[in-house]
Parts: C-alpha cells; structure tokens; sequence
C-alpha cells in the first residue's frame, strides 16, 4: 500500500537475510493491522524483527483518496467508483461529509463540535514541536470563518497533506527487555469490516444501511476481547482522523460515549489535553502531519515511554486507532510490568 517499496527500504538500509514481507491495506484503514500482522509473524516464528513503516508525499507529489477524474467504464480495480463518479462523488471530503451530514441529522451535531474537535487538535500539536501546524493557533472563530469544502465539513475539519514517513520496530517482548528504550507492549490487535458492508474502498460506505455505524463497531468488539480491557481502562488514545467526523464516530464505536453523545464529550474537555482521556496528543491527521495514521502508533509509543510533548501522567494504556470505514483496525499498547 506504499509507495515505497520492501525492496527499496532493504537496499537503503542494506538488510541481509530479510525472510519476511507483508503488504497490507487499505490506506489510513491499516496501520494497526500491519502491527497485527508483524506481531503473528513473529509468533509464528517467521520473523524475529519486523520494520513497520508508512512514506507519503501527499504534498508534493500526490495519494491515495485524491480528487479523481470520473470513471464510466466497468471496471474500477476493485474501487467499484465507477458507480459513483460519474454522478458527481469524485473525493474522500465529499464521502466523509455525507456520513457528517448523516450524524447531524441523527443527533444534532453542532458545528462548534465539529470546531471542538479541530481546535482539540491544533492545540496539542501547538505543544509539539515537530507537528506540522506548531506555531499556527487556531480558534472557534477561525474555524467558522474558514471556507467550506463539502457541508458540513470545513477546511479546518479536513486532515493535512503531508510529505513524511513514520515507523515501528516490533519484536518479541523477551527481545524487547534488552533494548535501550523502554518497550511498548502490543497488548491486542483487531480488524474488521463493517456489518453489511459492500465491496470497494471509500465511496460504497455511505450506501449502507446506517453510514454512521462504521467498521470501528466490529473492531472495538473485538480488541476489547482480546486485551481483557474496556474503554474505562484506556488512559490516552490516538484516533485516526482523516476528518473530524471520524473522531466522532469512533469515541462511539469504541464505547466511550453513547452514540450521538460525541460532539458533546469532545466540548466538555473530557479528550482534551487535561481530561480524563486525551486523544490525538500530538495534533493527530489534522494538525500533527498526514502518515496514514502510522504516526498516531508512534505517539502512542511515546505516551507509554512518557516522552510525548503533550504527555497523559502515568499512562499505562494506549488505544490507537485506524482509519473507520472499509476494513479498519486498532490496537492497544501497554507499559511492561
């Protein structure tokens, strides 16, 4: 799923006997699920060491999800946008801001907490200096003032474009303990697609029956499972956002609100910078710079390190999450005992 080739990064770091590889997508939807599959392959013992890593030159030279030209012919590589461009639905803010527009007529949804929740953003990355927006505040009445791109989504509720790359190291937990830097413990991965789903990538999910109940939901069943945790026992969380409405949909799929009760819990500071659960700590997708979500699985390994500039005290658990729709994933990361 990156341009960037396993053959390029084995030839620039000059690698030798690597006896493992994995391609896995879709886009922002697979972060995690790449950490999943590096972990399987370690247990498995196909892999001792696994090099997890997202390159993008979504600024300078072009990705996935981009504006594209109709489509008529049959045929769209699997995309199916061969039903939905040529009536007009050629870009991910167009999709997104209809499965907005859905959660507003749903719930009311505001567009203060859409401000809320870019505003939430900007501000921790104004506490990191590496984020790409540090230096640049944003308030309430710049984020309604800014144009709109597709109602209800604003430029402010759209993420960044980004040239930059992210990665992980991950390996066994004995391994882990010899190193120089405190581990992050993979506590559970998941993924899953949404119920009812159809086939293709971004556009057919808002023809589901209910567009506002993403994959997240499936997901969220099972990682709960898996890591023997719920979302009470989550102390700061990174949470894919691509657009605001994203982050809004997952506080809910994740169970940390009622659904519709989203925009409210983000306006009461309950995910800010000092609530009770952070979220998107260094300016996430929208303000920290746009990795396909892999950064927001570094800065979940820095919150368990307790070296993030915008840092949860004591933080014990990490949710990262990937992007909602089609098939997604997430994780948890925990400090070693």
């Amino acid at each position: 799923m990156d341009n960037t080739r396993p053959a390029a990064i084995i030839a620039a770091l000059a690698l030798k006997d690597v006896g493992f590889c994995a391609d896995v997508g879709v886009g922002g939807g697979a972060p995690a699920a790449m950490v999943g599959t590096a972990a399987a392959a370690i247990m498995s013992g196909q892999a001792r060491h696994v090099l997890v890593y997202r390159s993008l030159n979504g600024r300078s030279q072009g990705r996935l999800g981009a504006a594209i030209a109709p489509r008529t012919e049959a045929g769209g590589l699997g995309s199916y946008d061969e039903f939905f461009t040529p009536y007009g639905l050629l870009t991910a803010p167009q999709s997104f801001a209809l499965i907005a527009q859905r959660h507003r007529s749903l719930y009311g949804t505001t567009d203060a907490q859409f401000g809320a929740t870019a505003i939430l953003c900007r501000n921790n990355a104004n506490r990191t200096p590496h984020a790409q927006m540090f230096g640049k505040p944003l308030d309430m009445d710049q984020y309604l003032a800014s144009r709109m791109i597709s109602t209800p989504l604003r430029l402010f509720d759209c993420c960044l474009e980004t040239d930059g790359a992210a990665a992980v190291v991950v390996t066994s937990s004995e391994r882990a303990r010899d190193l120089r830097q405190p581990p992050a413990l993979v506590r559970a991965t998941a993924q899953a697609g949404a119920s009812g789903m159809s086939g293709g990538m971004m556009f057919p999910s808002i023809t589901w029956t209910e567009p506002t109940e993403v994959a997240a939901s499936n997901v969220a069943r099972q990682l709960w499972s898996r890591a023997g945790l719920g979302p009470r026992e989550i102390d700061v969380a990174q949470i894919y956002d691509c657009f605001t409405i994203t982050i809004l949909l997952q506080l809910e799929a994740y169970g940390f609100c009622a659904a519709g009760e989203a925009g409210p819990m983000v306006e009461s500071g309950a995910v800010s910078a000092t609530g009770r659960m952070p979220i998107n700590t260094d300016g996430g997708n929208m303000s920290g710079g746009y990795i396909h979500g892999l950064n927001h699985i570094v800065e979940g390994v820095r919150q368990i390190r307790g070296t993030a500039s915008v840092q949860k005290a004591d933080a014990q658990t990490c949710l990262v999450t990937s992007g909602p729709v089609g098939m997604s994933s997430a994780l948890v990361l925990a400090r070693a005992a």
